[in-house]
């Protein structure tokens, strides 16, 4: 799921198709690159479960897979809170005040 977001492109992509299904047509007019290019974009997408495609007549029409994104975001939240953390902790270590060794003058 991460590696298919690793890329801004698919991150654009799914940013869009959150706010409503889009054709991938419509998709790859907002690109400056191939048809082609934007249909392997959605094509790692959906395999990664984050979009899924379904044809409509000529159009295949691409829309987010909601849960997947929630999960992600609830993975992203969790080392979010665990880093912030992890960054207090080194904050408090940092204010400590500092103790003179054993063998050292004052």
């Amino acid at each position: 799921m991460f590696q298919a977001l690793a890329d801004s492109t698919r991150r654009d992509i799914v940013t869009r198709v959150l706010q409503g299904e889009c054709s991938v047509s419509t998709l790859a007019a907002s690109y400056s690159m191939s048809f082609a290019a934007v249909q392997k974009h959605v094509a790692v997408l959906e395999r990664a479960e984050i979009v899924s495609k379904q044809r409509s007549g000529r159009e295949q029409l691409v829309r987010a897979n909601i849960a997947t994104v929630r999960e992600a975001a609830r993975v992203l939240d969790h080392f979010e809170e665990l880093w912030r953390g992890r960054i207090d902790r080194f904050g408090d270590l940092l204010n400590e005040p500092k103790s003179p060794r054993k063998g050292t003058k004052k």
